[in-house]
């Protein structure tokens, strides 16, 4: 199966590696390697039509599983895997340019302090990165350089304690790392120790300390993975691995407070699901999760008082929904299936998602970047 969609991509790029791109906006696709993909996959995606083609493949980076663009659409931040005999450290960061078509120039690598380095976020003014490492548990935050590049880690912190679901939650695991809207703070989401940790960003010296509530305690055993604020920073919304659910977290006054958790399945099922992915509707009426295991987009409606109400589930159309992301218009989203090897195109009528009957073939798709 991989070598039939090496295959395919290695011809539809041969006749476009001296093209014009086609019509459209430029897509990134973060890939594992280590399951038959050969690096980031450059695609174009056209929001008159949700037509999505296939481009250029560019090369060279081991396991790109998540990917970041600046505040200014200039470069680009890529975080991979290295295996253990080409990189000990376990992980890197990558800082590219985006060049005008869209094409990635490299300026620089750093390590990324930790195994397994899974995302990345860079501050509004595009100054500072930060990174998430799942296998050390680890945070590292890293200064911009003037070219673009990400300089030597100024801070790096390795998270503590474990949680009740022993397979899972033996050590810390950090997952996601978010800046606030001003930048002067910093939430971590810490699979392994079932909170969403807190730090304040000294800009002067780039180091971390403690914010005035260290920690949002998780519901036990619930493994927060990624998750994301309102625009006002009133609420947050985190999508729960080991327990698919999804908890609504309120900001009152200086303290962040669990007000809500609801699962993210049907009451029917009762097969192995973990969630992946969450995000907002541009018009934050909406929120959705991806379901890995039911194979779902579960769609939540937003309530007057931020709370969640689950409205459907939407079948991805494939295997593995590891990542999805919604198009600026807020009319289509698309699907990363990383099993099936396939991302999905639906169309967003009054919030759900419909499928618009079309997909693309990308080998181990796991992460969406326009």
């Amino acid at each position: 199966m991989r070598r039939i969609l090496i295959f395919i991509w290695i011809y539809l790029f041969s006749m476009s590696i001296n093209a014009q791109p086609p019509q459209g906006e430029n897509l990134y696709v973060g890939t594992f390697t280590s399951e038959g993909a050969e690096g980031v996959y450059w695609l174009r995606f056209n929001p008159e039509t949700g037509d999505l083609r296939p481009f250029q493949v560019m090369k060279g980076i081991d396991n790109p599983n998540f990917m970041k663009k600046s505040p200014d659409g200039q470069r680009m931040y890529i975080v991979g895997r290295s295996p253990g005999a080409v990189d000990a450290t376990g992980g890197f960061v990558s800082s590219y340019q985006i060049g005008a078509r869209g094409e990635l120039k490299f300026l620089g690598k750093q390590t990324s302090h930790g195994g397994d380095p899974c995302y990345i976020d860079v501050s509004p003014d595009g100054k500072w990165a930060a990174l998430a490492n799942y296998g050390g548990g680890s945070i590292a935050i890293y200064p911009v350089g003037e070219n673009g590049a990400l300089l030597p880690a100024t801070s790096v912190i390795r998270h503590q304690g474990s949680g009740p679901n022993q397979s899972r939650q033996k050590e810390p695991h950090a997952h996601s790392i978010r800046f606030s809207g001003d930048g002067s703070l910093l939430y971590a989401a810490d699979l392994g120790t079932d909170q969403i940790l807190i730090y304040r960003l000294d800009k002067s010296n780039g180091t971390l300390s403690a914010g005035i509530q260290p920690f949002v305690a998780m519901p036990p055993g619930s493994g927060p993975r990624h998750f994301e604020f309102t625009r006002d920073e009133k609420y947050a919304y985190v999508a729960n691995e080991l327990t698919s659910t999804v908890t609504v977290i309120e900001a009152t006054g200086n303290q962040l407070q669990v007000v809500q958790t609801l699962t993210a399945l049907p009451e029917e099922y009762s097969g192995r699901s973990y969630c992946a992915d969450i995000h907002l509707s541009p018009d934050e009426k909406y929120v959705y999760v991806s379901n890995r295991g039911h194979q779902s987009i579960a769609v939540f409606e937003r309530t007057a008082d931020g709370r969640l109400r689950l409205m459907k589930h939407v079948d991805v159309e494939g295997d593995w929904p590891r990542n999805f992301t919604i198009h600026s218009s807020g009319k289509y989203m698309l699907v990363a299936n990383q099993r099936s090897h396939n991302i999905t195109v639906f169309e967003l009528k009054d919030g759900i998602p419909s499928f618009t009957g079309k997909q693309l073939t990308v080998p181990a798709a796991v992460c969406l970047q326009f």
